[in-house]
């Protein structure tokens, strides 16, 4: 009945496009000839509509298994904005009252509902299973089908107990839509629901709109950040990061500098994470800042950036990420900071877990590192992961083919990585392989006696950058393969062989090199090593001395070490600014900013300093929930030790509390605390000493001051000391 539909009629009347995209069509006339499909289409190819137009053509309900409740809602919605009946399609999940689910179970069987969203949580219930036996199912659409495998980048184990589930309904055909997958999770998906027979239609995976780069992710990456979003107007985008910690913060220091931005993740309260992607999709907002809880079905067409602030763990999930941005077909930016401490990080997150998933997650973040560390085309990479080749030689839209390294010849390397892998019987794994070529004498090296092969050490004239380009460049070229169901293992293929026996030139780029250029966090350490302007550090140090003698009081009274460091890395000239410095409060600035900020203008003039209004970040003062309620506490001259019992914390973390906000910049009164507990005149022998001190360290202060002071005391004193005269 179905094969003589008119469906670019139908196309028309129920969803009001001329046109299909792509493979739609085609997809659709399997769907309904009542033939398995499995669909691998890009983010932004169509893929929602591939199982919408059947479910409403073909008799019964369609069961959509999707894997998250927000996606479920707005895919709903959008069905419901088609179609006269809001019945047409409903969702069963956990976030249902009792008398909603009676409700969606009234327009099943009645036959309103045409298309029904379940989680597959919800799906393995006993009492949904028991309801839909006695429903006419059209066909099972599993969305977002990756999660299904080990290998996928979002593997759920509840999606692979999916057939097992559709066998005790009641079989129909069945349609599993993804956006990525490799062979190894396109093969782990068809196995896992037993449609080894479906008809496959595979789109291109190249997003010519997008571009592509990855930055070296530096001390500067908020400031970095910061410029980028500036520089593109009010444009939509999306940063993804690994922590929730991280994006919270990331969002408050945006919103600090004047950019629009709202966090999003799995531990907000649903509400607040609702309004806040409600917010973005509204464009009440520029920048969503999030894990990667969000995204998925999110169909804002006009994302105009995606970043990453941290790497990803694996190319399905960024390329995934990625796609979100230009779904319009317009410009869509893509950056990834990337470093080697975020490698070694999501490293030391596998360990503890179970081996095999340990040696997926490796595999899968090693393929991450090979796209950022290479100076290869990234289109032509992202698209090999996926077994598609990419003939271009450049694409013209990626950081490394607007900015092209020299190619380097590399035959003999060549030859020497072949005939490595061949002389270890093609068993092992690249940075294996590299032990050998370099000659390094590892546990595993010595337990297999390969010291003693002919090529062993035969690479050692270059380094492990050098063999890795070589390696990554081979797989491309097609003269190597991986191993991906054995541990990644390098294998040598026919056109390899052939290679060997008759090498001809094998040019390729160098990798790129990234470093850290870590500095610590300022307030962390002292020393002028810290400081990005040692000049300017010595000559704020200068100033501070000076300023001490004229007004009496120890240099740290003014500002401590830290501050005069960031100040010496940051350059604020003005008052506004200098508060931005970690340690200087509002009062401090106001006290003694006034002759520091004239020292830093002058030598930024003389010096022809770049300091440009965007480069400067503003960090978020933490003036926590807690801190604010110790100030007003003491402003009521509750006890001390009341507040700590009141809070939860002990005396000594209150101690570190209070003495946060005075060296601040915030004057606290503490004086009815100390009268009722200590003797005047012990309090002005540990005053006096302060005063004529040129260090405020605890433990200088107990060895000068003897045993009959305690560290409790001399702290507290040193609390009243620093509000009174530095602030």
């Amino acid at each position: 009945m179905t094969e003589n539909i008119n469906l670019t009629e139908e196309l028309k009347k129920y969803f009001g496009f001329d046109t299909f995209k792509g493979n739609q069509e085609a997809i659709i006339r399997n769907l309904l000839a009542g033939r398995d499909t499995f669909v691998l289409m890009p983010t932004g190819g169509g893929k929602s509509l591939c199982y919408q137009l059947p479910s409403l053509l073909m008799e019964g309900t369609a069961i959509v298994i999707s894997p998250l409740i927000a996606l479920m809602k707005n895919q709903v919605d959008a069905m419901r904005n088609f179609s006269e009946e809001d019945g047409v399609a409903h969702f069963i999940n956990s976030s249902l009252s009792k008398s909603a689910i009676e409700q969606v179970k009234s327009d099943i069987v009645s036959g309103k509902t045409k298309l029904l969203y379940v989680a597959p949580e919800s799906l393995t219930k006993e009492e949904n299973v028991d309801f839909l036996r006695h429903v006419k199912i059209s066909f099972y659409a599993i969305d977002e089908a990756h999660c299904i495998s080990e290998w996928g980048h979002d593997f759920r184990p509840e999606y692979r107990r999916i057939r097992p589930i559709i066998n005790e309904i009641g079989t129909a055909p069945v349609i599993a839509l993804t956006a990525t997958a490799t062979s190894k999770v396109k093969q782990d998906i068809q196995k896992n629901l037993g449609m080894t027979e479906a008809v496959e239609f595979k789109s291109s995976f190249n997003r010519a709109n997008l571009y592509y780069e990855v930055r070296s992710k530096t001390n500067a990456v908020d400031k970095d950040i910061i410029k980028f979003i500036k520089q593109n107007g009010e444009k939509s985008g999306i940063i993804y990061c690994l922590s929730r910690k991280k994006v919270e913060e990331l969002a408050e220091i945006l919103q600090a500098n004047g950019i629009k931005a709202r966090p999003y993740h799995a531990g907000m309260d649903a509400a607040t994470r609702n309004a806040n992607q409600d917010a973005f999709l509204k464009e009440d907002i520029e920048v969503i800042v999030a894990t990667i809880a969000f995204g998925m079905g999110i169909d804002k067409p006009d994302v105009r950036f995606v970043i990453h602030y941290d790497v990803p763990k694996s190319l399905e999930g960024y390329y995934q990420e990625t796609g979100r941005a230009g779904r319009d077909g317009g410009e869509g930016q893509c950056v990834m900071f990337y470093s080697n401490k975020d490698v070694q990080k999501l490293d030391k997150f596998m360990q503890g877990k179970p081996l095999s998933e340990q040696e997926i997650g490796k595999q899968l973040l090693l393929e991450t590192v090979a796209y950022a560390e290479s100076s290869v085309c990234r289109r032509k990479i992202l698209l090999h992961y996926f077994d598609e080749e990419y003939t271009d030689d450049n694409c013209g839209n990626c950081d490394n083919c607007l900015n092209p390294k020299k190619q380097v010849e590399a035959q003999d390397s060549l030859c020497a990585v072949i005939e490595a892998i061949i002389a270890v019987k093609e068993n092992f794994k690249q940075d294996y392989i590299i032990d050998i070529l370099l000659g390094k004498e590892t546990s595993e090296v010595l337990d297999h006696k390969h010291e003693d092969l002919e090529v062993f050490g035969s690479g050692q004239g270059d380094d492990e950058r050098w063999w890795n380009a070589v390696i990554r460049q081979a797989l491309i070229a097609g003269y190597l393969t991986k191993d991906v169901d054995n541990y990644g293992l390098l294998k040598v293929t026919a056109d390899g062989r052939k290679f060997l026996k008759k090498p001809s030139s094998f040019k390729i780029v160098e990798d790129n090199e990234f470093d850290d250029e870590e500095v610590e966090d300022m307030p962390m350490r002292s020393g002028a090593s810290c400081a990005v302007d040692p000049g300017l550090f010595s000559m704020l140090k200068d100033l501070r001395k000076k300023m001490s003698k004229k007004l009496d009081v120890p240099p740290y009274v003014i500002f401590q070490d830290p501050s005069l460091e960031a100040m010496a890395t940051i350059y604020p000239v003005t008052l506004e600014e200098l508060q931005n410095i970690p340690g200087v409060g509002a009062g401090k600035a106001k006290r003694y900013g006034k002759e520091f900020c004239e020292l830093i203008k002058k030598h930024c003039e003389e010096n022809e300093i770049d300091r440009p209004e965007d480069m400067r970040v503003r960090t978020v003062a933490n003036k926590s929930k807690l801190k604010v309620s110790i100030i007003q506490s003491i402003d009521r001259k509750v006890a001390l030790d009341d507040i700590a019992n009141a809070k939860g914390i002990d005396f000594q973390e209150l101690l570190d509390e209070i003495e946060a906000i005075v060296y601040s910049g915030t004057k606290l009164n503490i004086d009815y605390f100390l009268d009722e507990i200590m003797d005047e005149d012990h309090m002005q022998d540990i005053y006096d000493y302060f005063k004529e001190s040129t260090t405020d360290k605890i433990d200088d202060a107990m060895d000068e001051l003897g045993s009959d002071y305690t560290e409790e005391e001399i702290r507290l004193v040193r609390i009243k000391f620093i509000s009174e005269m530095a602030n």
